[in-house]
Formats: C-alpha cells, structure tokens, sequence
C-alpha cells in the first residue's frame, strides 16, 4: 500500500504558468480608459471623453436597467427637481441647492441617473401604460462653464430622453432621442455620446475583458456623510470573473485564496494598490490579486509593479495563469480532481473533483501520510457533476501528504504538501 501511495505522489502533476508584465497606457491625464482580457492579453483602449452615458441592456421590454454617467471624464451628477416643467427654467447659478448624485463603485447595476428621488431613479411606473414615466430633471456638470440638463422621459424597451447644453448665457436647443434596450446583447451597457449625438462602442463585448483600467468616483467620507472623490484604479467585469485581495508578496509562490474569499464588488482591486508619499506613487510588496473566471474556473494572479501618475499615465503589473491542474483521469475516464493551494500555506484547501457518472457508494476523500497512516476523512456527493469543497487540514503537522479520493470502485490519489 505504501509503495502504491509513494508512486501516486510521485505521478502528481501541478504547474504554474510563467509570469509576464504588462504595461497599461492610460495617457497623459488619463486620457483614455483600457479593457484588459487576461486569457488572451490583450487591451482595448477608448478615450474617456468618447461617452457621457451608458444604458444596462436587460432582457424582456418591461425589464429596465440602470443609467450610468462617465465620471471618468469628470462628470458630475446632480437632481436639480423632482417635478418635469423645471427642466424648462434649469438655472445653473443655483446648483448649491442641487443633489450629487453617484454611480456606485461596488455594483455596475447601480447607476447615477438611477440613484435619484424617484421609485426608478429618474421616473415613476404608469400601472395603465406599463411605462416608466420621467419626474425628475437632472444636470451634468463638466467644469465650471459647461452643463448638460437630461431629462428621461420615457421607458419601455428603451430609454427616451432629451438634453441641451449650457453656452454660458443660455441652453441650446433640445435633442431628443431613444436608446434602445438591446435584449440579448453581448456588451452589458449601449454608450451614448451628448457630443456626437449618437450611440458609440465603448466596452468589447463582454466575454472580451476582465477588468477596466479608468478613473471613478469613490466616496472617502461615509454613508451618512459622503465624500465623493475622483480615482484613478481598476473596476473588474462581474459577468466574467470574481476577485480576491490577498496580502501576499507578489513575487512569492502563489497560493490560492478559499472560494469564500472571492467577491464580485466591482472595486475589489479598486485604486487602492498604490499611495501617494512624499511627492511620488509608493506600491505596497503585499497586495496580490486572483480572479477567477465564472464560466471556466481559470484563475489569474496579477500584482502592480510600477504607476507613474497623471503625467504620462502609464502603469505595469505582473500577470500569470495559477489555474491549478485538476490531476490525472482514471483509465475508466470516471473521475477527474485536484486540490489548491498546493502547497498550501495553512492546511486549508479547496477540493476541485468532476465525477462523470453517479455511484451508489458514498464517496470519500482521506489525506494520509506518507507512512500509510489516515490522518483525515470526510464524504463527499456521490452525484455525478463538477463541485468544490473546502477542507481544513490546519490541525496536520507541515510535511508530504497522499490525499485519496474514492468514488465507488474508483480511487484517484495526489500528492498534498502543508507548510
């Protein structure tokens, strides 16, 4: 038995891809705003001022998404009234009385223009019609001399709305226009330019990037006293992938976080892997980041070697596939697993296991030393399909163990180190 162990150890299979740096080019004043894809390393770069809004595609005609400004160009939000004829009056010498309203830096489906004093943000539903009717008229500040009043006066199937723009002594005439929701899009937002008039493609489509590398508001104060602050960091895309902070050197082993350590708060990176000291850009050695992809399971490491601020607007880091390799198939073809971290750091791991048929038996997972003796036992599902499970070996000694799992007649063995 202990001879069968031994050669199963010394058949394990693991491997980390090898690391490459990246370089990111905001810009100087970071102008643009890059989409990074991690499985194929590449970026889509867009100027930030190529948008002002962007609509949430949801499906069915009666499903509303939510309305999100660019404040990554600098804009401002604001509820100037809750009651539709004040759009005609907007005076911008009276924005001390006006509202800040934000996008949310945590969750995409939480826009500004839909953070207003309305049930639906900007309008109320009409039981009679099915439609979302506007009632509140809002403002887009983009420096001290230029606003835009936008009012959504319609939805259903789209968003109607109309806007103008502030010359300085008056408005300029209205445009009106219809963004239609886009059931069943690949891209989770439609982008429109108050400049050009006309929807734009900003975003790949979904399944194209990862994480967004632009500036966003963030609030510095609290819930009840906000500070909204503009940032500069990285949003990730939450269709695609989950995010872990860990406080790992970046140039370490890595070692892979518990599935609960995973979030899909869209600023788990956020801006905070650098600070400013003593007139230059300082980046902490332990802060390391994994995302995991949604669909596949494949998970990257990426850590933040250089960011050279507003001048130039570059910025590096260090990527790498740590996907952990699932071990080898039974000659039966029944069963696939594996376990990360390996070697783990503190005696938790997590179970990765794909069981092709359902058993009648119940299934185990033990962990033995190398001696043969078992040091640890518990029963996993004995249904057939792809699952995960947590285990906490942290009461086991640091060393080489065998970690066996059987499903009926079939037994799949791998070699475990604990730290």
């Amino acid at each position: 038995m202990k001879k069968n162990l031994l050669l199963a150890a010394s058949l394990f299979l693991g491997f980390f891809a090898n690391a490459q740096e990246v370089t990111v080019p905001l810009g100087p004043g970071y102008a643009n705003q890059v989409f990074y894809k991690f499985s194929t390393n590449t970026q889509t770069s867009v100027p930030k001022t190529s948008w002002d809004l962007a609509f949430q595609n949801v499906a069915g005609q009666q499903a509303m998404g939510t309305v999100r400004i660019n404040d990554g160009r600098g804009i401002t939000a604001f509820e100037v009234s809750a009651t539709p004829a004040d759009y005609a009056t907007v005076d911008v010498t009276a924005q001390t009385g006006w509202v800040q309203l934000t996008n949310s830096d945590t969750d995409w489906a939480d826009g500004a223009l839909s953070s207003g004093s309305a049930t639906y943000g900007w309008g109320e539903y009409n039981s009679i019609t099915h439609h979302v009717e506007g009632t509140v008229v809002f403002v887009l500040k983009y420096s001290e001399t230029l606003y835009k009043k936008v009012f959504i006066s319609d939805y259903f199937g789209g968003f109607t709305f109309k806007y103008a723009t502030w010359d300085g002594t008056a408005w300029s005439a209205d445009t009106e226009t219809t963004v239609a929701n886009t059931s069943g899009s690949t891209t989770t937002f439609n982008f429109y330019s108050l400049d050009t008039n006309a929807p734009v493609t900003v975003a790949p489509v979904d399944a194209a990037w990862d994480m967004v590398f632009t500036q966003y508001t963030t609030n510095l104060g609290t819930v009840e006293a906000p500070m909204p602050y503009s940032v500069t960091g990285t949003l990730h895309n939450s269709t695609q992938v989950t995010v872990a902070e860990t406080d790992q050197t970046g140039t370490a082993e890595p070692s892979l976080p518990a599935d609960a350590a995973y979030s899909e708060a869209i600023n788990t990176i956020g801006y905070d892997w650098k600070s400013f000291t003593n007139g230059a850009y300082v980046l902490p050695t332990n802060k390391t980041y994994y995302l995991k992809n949604i669909a596949d399971g494949t998970i990257h490491r990426l850590y933040f070697t250089s960011f050279a601020g507003s001048s130039t607007g570059e910025l590096t880091f260090n990527a790498e596939d740590v996907t952990p390799t699932t071990g080898l198939e039974d000659v039966n073809g029944n069963i696939t697993f594996g376990v990360y971290p390996n070697p783990s750091q503190d005696g938790n791991i997590t179970l990765m296991y794909d069981l092709k048929n359902n058993v009648s038996e119940a299934n185990t997972v033990s962990v033995f030393s190398v001696t043969g003796a078992k040091v640890y036992e518990t029963q996993i599902t004995n249904n057939s399909g792809f699952y995960t499970k947590d285990l906490n070996l942290s009461a086991l000694n640091s060393g080489i163990y065998i970690l066996k799992l059987q499903a009926g007649s079939v037994t799949k063995t791998q070699k475990l180190v604990i730290k």
